[in-house]
């Protein structure tokens, strides 16, 4: 399994995003991501099963990384971390839940948008943040602009990001990684077509 040690952005060079409905579906997911060379997958906290899937991972497949994404609430940082994720991402960023992240000692991300908003971020003392929604916000164009003037800031753009347009996300030097959900179609979950989960992830895994 990957070290939360490291930095989470140069764990694999695509973060599979996974939204996960039915809890019978996690642990296979998770295979079939690490059989394709992905172990990370960071889970969504936007289904009602999400915690319990996340605890599943972390029993049934310990050699991938598994993180919780969708973090709004300092009760969920707690609710992940006693789940047994692994490390946090959050779509945007407050002092407060800022402050929860890093007082849970795990590894996160917290999501940013604007300059202002990775700026707050840099100044409390985090240079690795996600920057969300990547495509609406701008893009890669937008990350290039702004690597001279926040070059410790480094990221992984994660929203609208397709096995198309990820190399040119990849390229860029403040960059580290992306998340993607394009690594777990809803219905190859939904028909248990873990093959084609494995596929993808080594394709997205050779990006690196």
């Amino acid at each position: 399994m990957p070290s939360t040690s490291e930095s989470l952005l140069s764990v694999v060079p695509v973060v599979p995003v996974v939204v996960i409905d039915d809890l019978a579906h996690a642990v296979p997911v998770a295979r079939a991501l690490v059989a394709g060379g992905l172990p990370v997958i960071e889970l969504t906290l936007r289904t009602p099963v999400a915690l319990d899937a996340i605890a599943a991972i972390a029993a049934e497949v310990p050699e991938i990384l598994v993180g919780a994404g969708t973090i709004v609430t300092p009760g969920q940082v707690k609710q992940a971390a006693d789940a047994g994720a692994q490390f946090l991402v959050s779509p945007g960023s407050t002092p407060t839940l800022l402050a929860a992240m890093g007082d849970s000692g795990l590894p996160f991300l917290p999501g940013t948008a604007t300059v202002s908003e990775a700026l707050a971020v840099l100044e409390a003392g985090h240079t690795e943040m996600k920057f969300f929604p990547a495509e609406a916000s701008g893009g890669a164009a937008y990350l290039k602009s702004i690597a001279s003037p926040l070059p410790a800031a480094r990221f992984c753009p994660t929203g609208g990001i397709t096995a198309a347009s990820a190399p040119a996300y990849l390229a860029l030097p403040n960059v580290g990684c992306v998340g993607g959900s394009w690594l777990t179609p809803a219905d190859a979950l939904a028909t248990g077509d873990w093959d084609r989960v494995r596929a993808l992830a080594a394709e997205a895994a050779a990006l690196g």
